[in-house]
């Protein structure tokens, strides 16, 4: 029997119930609506759906976790938990308890309007701590990906919690967490975990030990996406030592600081297959970066040089011989000139999408600007 679900009203799914449908095909029914406010419809229209619905939920939102006792009871089967508001131990016990096959925890704190600092102190929440976090660790064994950007409580010793009772665990956020250490990722680096994904943006106590144990361990052999944004404790040294993981396909050293130079840059240019490159705001890192990047980074499709002021046009135009590069960012890259732009937009074939000052525009001829459009690429004017 075909059913077109999104087009049936509350009525008329109140007929199809004194029917006397099964469970079973309800829950099949279910199952095809996405629609939250639909969701929330069919779950008033009785007892039967109210029910069936709560069986079928696989993610919440939740904005007044004090309240979860109240509703948490009717999604045992969820997989999705999300919330940035005050979450406390007692919180995390309740979730672990109610939804044991959880697989994505997502717990970051979120800015709530335009005026709010994402680096502005008093916003970090501190709730939980090591004891949420392994209670939670240890019944959710199916948990794959947890997010707990900006959550102050997380240290050493809660991470450790989560590597080591999470087998299937493929991607970890720990941004801006004011307590993670290199102990952290001494543990994250030898984890029996195939760890894919892992965010350690603002995490100012990391430095070159920690980043040393990453790559030593078996996670060289699984992790894909690291990012190192404003860890401005890393040196060269540090950066090198990730040239030891095979399977690197992303790495942002946004903002690492100063000690982040050339000889870094070199040493990434070598990797045969890293595809996205993030060195915006890095002040030591030169021409020589880019022209190794040009020559060594094969597979490199996106390149972010935002603010690397020792960045030249003699650099940029060294990526026209590049054959994979697809996206490039090089805003606040003063010295670059139209003509560089000119150049390197028509001879890299492969480039569909760069961003640019706005300055450079005057300078660019508009039929060639009107050709790059035309044919393969898309500027966008900053």
């Amino acid at each position: 029997m075909k059913i077109q679900v999104q087009t049936l009203a509350p009525q008329e799914l109140w007929q199809l119930t004194m029917e006397k449908l099964g469970d079973d095909l309800l829950a099949l029914i279910i199952n095809r609506i996405h629609d939250p406010a639909y969701r929330k419809s069919i779950s008033q229209v009785c007892k039967q759906w109210f029910r069936i619905e709560g069986l079928t939920r696989s993610s919440v939102r939740v904005f007044e976790p004090n309240l979860l006792l109240n509703f948490l009871p009717r999604f045992p089967n969820l997989l999705k938990f999300e919330s940035s508001e005050h979450i406390t131990n007692t919180h995390l016990e309740i979730l672990a308890e109610n939804c044991p096959r959880i697989q994505v925890l997502n717990l970051s704190f979120k800015k709530k309007n335009r005026f709010f600092d994402e680096m502005d102190e008093n916003l970090i929440l501190d709730d939980f701590d090591e004891n949420g976090l392994c209670f939670i660790a240890k019944i959710c064994s199916c948990l794959n990906t947890v997010n707990l950007r900006k959550r102050s409580g997380v240290v050493d010793a809660g991470v450790v919690s989560l590597v080591s009772f999470l087998p299937k665990l493929i991607a970890l956020d720990l941004g801006f967490g004011d307590k993670v250490s290199d102990e952290s990722l001494r543990v994250i680096g030898n984890a029996r975990c195939a760890l894919k994904s892992l965010n350690l943006q603002g995490c100012w106590l990391v430095s070159d030990e920690g980043l040393k144990s990453l790559a030593e361990g078996c996670l060289r052999m699984s992790l894909k996406k690291l990012i190192l944004a404003e860890c401005d404790r890393i040196t060269d040294r540090g950066v090198l030592s990730l040239m030891q993981m095979s399977c690197l396909e992303e790495l942002d050293l946004a903002e690492c600081g100063p000690n982040v130079t050339d000889i870094a840059g070199e040493a990434i240019a070598s990797s045969e297959i890293l595809k996205r490159l993030n060195l915006s705001w890095l002040v030591n890192v030169s021409d020589a970066t880019v022209v190794a990047l040009a020559e060594g980074c094969k597979n490199l499709n996106a390149l972010n040089l935002t603010g690397c002021e020792f960045v030249t046009g003699e650099g940029v135009r060294a990526l026209t011989k590049h054959r994979s590069l697809k996206e490039l960012v090089l805003t606040s890259c003063e010295k670059l000139s139209g003509y560089d732009l000119e150049e390197l937009v028509l001879g890299c074939q492969t480039l569909e999408y760069i961003v640019v000052d706005r300055r450079l525009r005057m300078w660019v001829r508009m039929e060639v600007q009107d050709n790059i459009m035309r044919e393969h690429c898309w500027i966008d004017w900053k």
